[in-house]
């Protein structure tokens, strides 16, 4: 009979049972199981105090400036020409490694984390706890990168070089016009929301997974709204680039981008893929 069963099933024949808990163990976790994880901490996140979400809000700002500062030090001590900018492009992990390892809050994480509560069950407490830690979070983000990006222009930290290569970068970013600036932004949008979401699966491979993902979103120019205000308010303290462009051209593109990438895009089709996944018992289960 035990024979029958295994063949109808299609299991592996004589495993013994420490070997099956193995293979059960051994398995990925379902979506749903990533969506949970994800959602208890999107509800944990949603209850924090805003002088909570503020500070660790705040801190992230100023952390994100490694971003910046890894960039140009590199830039400024590789030698010019294209295949020497995929090396300097490593440095724009900086920031995300240390904002993501130590728990600080990153606003573009939140389009995703602090969405799946929202979405689970979607009441008008629910959008208010929601816009109550974007505004906070946002907020702490900015003041956090435009004080750094200030002190590294103003204070005799760094050589000539590196302030030219401070400078290149925002530049750089600032090539781009609005309608560009917000298609860019919705895949870092996405790819922040992919990261989040491949994280409680791989653990162990947490760091290796944000050096991935934020390379990547380097090497393609997509725009970040925490790390690009850093980059393009440098420009802003150094005279060359008036405010109304800062907000107007990258500061609200970029911003909208980030939301809809990840909000609108990753959220909800993650979201939808749970919901169709979810199975009813069948009713032999159903059986006592």
């Amino acid at each position: 009979m035990k024979l029958m069963d295994t063949k109808k099933s299609g299991k592996t024949p004589n495993l013994s049972a420490e070997e099956e808990h193995d293979v059960t163990k051994n398995q990925p976790p379902r979506a749903a199981v990533l969506h949970e994880i994800i959602r208890l901490q999107g509800d944990q996140e949603l209850e924090r105090s805003i002088a909570a979400l503020f500070w660790s809000a705040l801190a992230a700002g100023l952390t994100m400036g490694l971003s910046l500062m890894a960039m140009g030090l590199l830039n400024s001590r590789l030698p010019s020409g294209e295949a020497f900018k995929v090396i300097a492009s490593f440095g724009y992990c900086a920031g995300f490694l240390a904002v993501i390892l130590s728990r600080q809050q990153l606003f573009t994480e939140n389009t995703l984390t602090a969405v799946l509560p929202i979405m689970s069950k979607p009441t008008l407490n629910n959008f208010g706890r929601l816009l109550r830690l974007w505004s906070v979070v946002l907020v702490g983000n900015l003041i956090g990168t435009l004080l750094v990006a200030y002190v590294m222009l103003h204070l005799p930290i760094f050589d000539t070089q590196t302030d030219k290569a401070f400078l290149e970068i925002g530049r750089k970013v600032m090539e781009n016009d609005a309608s560009q600036m917000f298609a860019k932004g919705i895949i870092s949008g996405w790819m922040i929301a992919t990261m989040v979401w491949m994280i409680p699966s791989m653990e162990s491979a947490k760091m290796w997974i944000i050096i991935l993902i934020t390379y990547l979103m380097a090497l393609g120019d997509f725009t970040h709204i925490v790390v690009g205000t850093a980059e393009v308010s440098y420009l802003v303290f150094a005279g060359e680039l008036p405010w109304k462009d800062f907000w107007v051209i990258f500061a609200g593109p970029t911003l909208a981008g980030n939301i809809i990438g990840g909000s609108f895009i990753f959220a909800l089709i993650s979201h939808a893929q749970v919901r169709s996944d979810t199975k009813k018992p069948t009713p032999d289960a159903q059986r006592p």
